[in-house]
């Protein structure tokens, strides 16, 4: 693999940890800021938004740039935005820093882009795999440093860490990237005909739906477990652990399996999965070691959907890989929000304990688009 990838995955870490740290602290952001929980909560979505909706349209506008260069300004962005989040004195300045950092999540689609352009086809998916690695590790590593940081020193910790490592990834980028990388850049040019590709929009429209019903638990992943089964913090932090533990595996497997066995049936086997574990969930309650093993079960399968989603998108289009993982992108944070706001208006009628279930369906409604593309 290219070395670049290893810097892609790293720098994905410090991405990933800055878009969820804030969650494993949300309660005493608010209370730092003097606002409640709901409203300290619409700095996830500020990001998710920012992400889903600016990101796009700057990748376009950086379309023409060297590639390098579009990455050191995403990376400047970000970094730029949590320092404006560390600094924050009121909601209103925590919401703006938040939209800095989603619309520099940019770099996560600019640098699949270039790992695409940087292997041949028959390693794209293990490629990828390696580059978003740092996505699950973030759930792994980054948001139980981040919360324990949070509850031992302050809420802004967390936040001077992802600046700190985010201004190293921005050096690191400098001096170790080829100012000629060669790959294309995103361009609105030919996106009629990428929205009347149906296969194309198979594709988004699974990613906005699994991401859905991933979200509709994950939102809420704390009171969930506790409501199934009653922990202390550490025993939660180590439950967080092993499932980001097993969102790292089932990335490697997934790209592992796409490039073997082809990215549809890989998503076949793992959206199955996913199914099955949301349906065993709320049947876990009282039974913590049944618990644990359903969700490690259900991050091995989940992340293991990222890559062959987008080994897809850039086997239909190659040329529009750019603004497709863009938009892939943005429909899986679209779906982070959707999910969220879909439990949520639910939960005082059934419960954290019973959450799997409402996503299930989206789930099943994400399953169906596989026969699909088998069809086609």
């Amino acid at each position: 693999m290219p070395p670049l990838l290893y810097l892609f995955a790293l720098t994905n870490l410090v991405i990933g940890t800055g878009a969820f740290v804030l969650s494993g602290v949300i309660k005493l952001a608010s209370e730092g800021l003097g606002v409640s929980v709901a409203a300290a909560g619409q700095a996830m979505t500020a990001y998710a938004f920012a992400s889903a909706f600016l990101a796009p349209v700057l990748m376009v506008l950086t379309g023409k740039w060297a590639r390098k260069r579009a990455l050191q300004a995403a990376l400047l962005l970000y970094g730029l935005g949590c320092l404006l989040c560390a600094l924050a004195p009121n909601l209103s300045t925590l919401l703006l820093g938040r939209i800095m950092m989603g619309t520099g999540a940019m770099f996560t689609p600019l640098a699949a882009g270039l790992t695409v352009a940087m292997v041949p086809p028959q390693m794209r998916a293990r490629a990828l795999a390696l580059s978003f690695l740092g996505i699950g590790m973030s759930y792994a590593i980054g948001l139980p440093i981040g919360t324990w940081l949070g509850f031992h020193v302050d809420w802004r910790a967390p936040l001077w860490l992802v600046t700190a490592c985010c201004a190293l990834a921005l050096l690191a980028s400098s001096v170790l990237l080829p100012t000629n990388i060669e790959a294309p850049g995103a361009s609105f040019a030919g996106l009629g005909a990428l929205m009347r590709h149906t296969g194309v929009l198979r594709v988004l429209v699974r990613s906005l739906l699994y991401f859905m019903a991933i979200f509709s638990v994950f939102a809420f992943v704390g009171p969930v477990l506790q409501a199934l089964n009653p922990l202390s913090a550490n025993a939660l932090s180590a439950t967080l652990v092993m499932f980001g533990l097993a969102g790292v595996i089932g990335t490697f497997l997934g790209g592992w399996s796409a490039d073997r066995f082809g990215p549809v049936p890989t998503l076949g086997f793992n959206l199955g999965i996913l199914c099955t574990m949301m349906a065993l969930v709320p049947l876990t309650q009282d039974h913590y070691l049944l618990c644990v093993t359903v969700f490690i079960v259900w991050g091995l399968a989940g992340f293991a959907l990222m890559a062959p989603q987008q080994s897809r998108l850039a086997h239909l289009m190659p040329m529009h890989t750019p603004l497709l993982l863009s938009l892939n992108a943005s429909m899986m944070y679209i779906g982070t929000a959707m999910g969220a706001a879909i439990s949520g208006a639910v939960l005082d009628t059934i419960g954290f304990e019973k959450l799997a279930w409402v996503g299930l369906p989206l789930a099943l409604l994400a399953l169906t688009t596989v026969w699909w593309d088998r069809r086609a």
